[in-house]
């Protein structure tokens, strides 16, 4: 069976990402390259609640520059969404719209919920069907996934305005954060997931719980666990013992130090201890003890998904005689 070239186009809250991807249904997608940029969207919504214009403007012009990429690459299909920074901003129809005539993408906004169940789909692949029950927990810039099952669908998919990203522009004045700041925010965290807390044990005890993002990578990596150099098969771990140390150690530091650090990104440090109290409290609020690090997350998902509604190829008709295609114009893949 051949394989399909993919391209995911990921406009999220800090970085719009490509990811590239050779596979096939029922294959493992194979990673040829990927590629993103910092634009830290969530940061251009002003106070009336709009993504401005300098922001718009280098939106469009970072998507026209990617689906330049996926076309040069021989991308067959080109998946594009964006989350929570687009979809929470008042203008998005009209953001959507300028993308959409000055760049020929369709951009797709893909809800809270939608996120959870995608990034449950590609840790369901990941970890099979020996998992479980499987827990999901995903830190993003913007929101906080959490998604629970047995299947390949989560029975309870939630997604909380819980955002590293979110909670260091709303929570935080001082870099680092004071000692007030921090104690504020834990107690803050604490009564928000105090509901979902209660609906995650109602749906059931997990059998296994995993946790993906890179904020939760980067913390398991300044906790012991192997880099990413080690590959994504090797087994990563973050402990709720460990994440307290480490969140105590990082809420002193400056962004621009935390950069420093191996496994912090310098487009993330500046989120990185809020990403920690939002970690520590959910652990905490789940009785969870540690979680696994799962290497796919919402990308992979779209890409499985997308893949699950065809036959094999790019263009073969389903048994509903559809195609399954998505082209750069739809988003059936949805």
């Amino acid at each position: 069976m051949l394989d399909v070239r993919l391209g995911v186009l990921d406009v999220g809250s800090n970085t719009v990402h490509l990811l590239v991807v050779d596979a096939h249904r029922g294959a493992h997608p194979t990673p040829m390259s990927s590629e993103k940029t910092v634009l830290r969207l969530a940061e251009q919504i002003n106070r009336s609640g709009k993504l401005t214009k300098a922001g718009a403007d280098r939106l469009v012009r970072t998507v026209a520059e990617f689906r330049e990429s996926a076309a040069d690459m021989g991308c067959e299909d080109l998946m594009a969404f964006a989350t929570s920074a687009i979809r929470e901003a008042s203008n998005a129809g009209a953001v959507l719209d300028r993308v959409r005539d000055e760049t020929g993408v369709d951009l797709q906004v893909l809800s809270g919920e939608d996120e959870a169940r995608y990034t449950f789909l590609a840790a369901r692949r990941w970890f099979g069907w020996s998992a479980g029950r499987l827990l999901v927990v995903d830190i993003g810039g913007g929101s906080l996934e959490l998604a629970i099952g047995i299947d390949e669908d989560p029975d309870l998919a939630i997604s909380l305005p819980l955002g590293a990203g979110r909670l260091r522009r709303t929570r935080f004045r001082n870099d680092p954060p004071s000692r007030k700041e921090v104690a504020e925010t834990t107690e803050w965290l604490d009564e928000q997931l105090a509901g979902t807390a209660l609906a995650v044990r109602e749906a059931g005890a997990p059998d296994r719980v995993v946790a993906t993002s890179k904020t939760f990578r980067s913390l398991a990596r300044l906790t012991g666990a192997a880099p990413s150099s080690a590959g994504p098969r090797v087994p990563r771990t973050l402990t709720d013992a460990g994440l307290r140390q480490i969140t105590a150690f990082i809420s002193r530091m400056s962004a621009a130090d935390l950069a420093e650090l191996e496994g912090v990104s310098a487009s993330r440090a500046h989120q990185l201890v809020a990403g920690a109290l939002v970690a520590e409290a959910t652990m905490r609020a789940l009785s969870l003890s540690q979680v696994e690090i799962c290497p796919w997350a919402l990308r992979e998902g779209v890409i499985l998904r997308r893949l699950d509604q065809t036959d094999g190829l790019a263009g073969t008709p389903r048994s509903d005689g559809s195609t399954g295609r998505t082209g750069q114009h739809g988003a059936r893949w949805k």
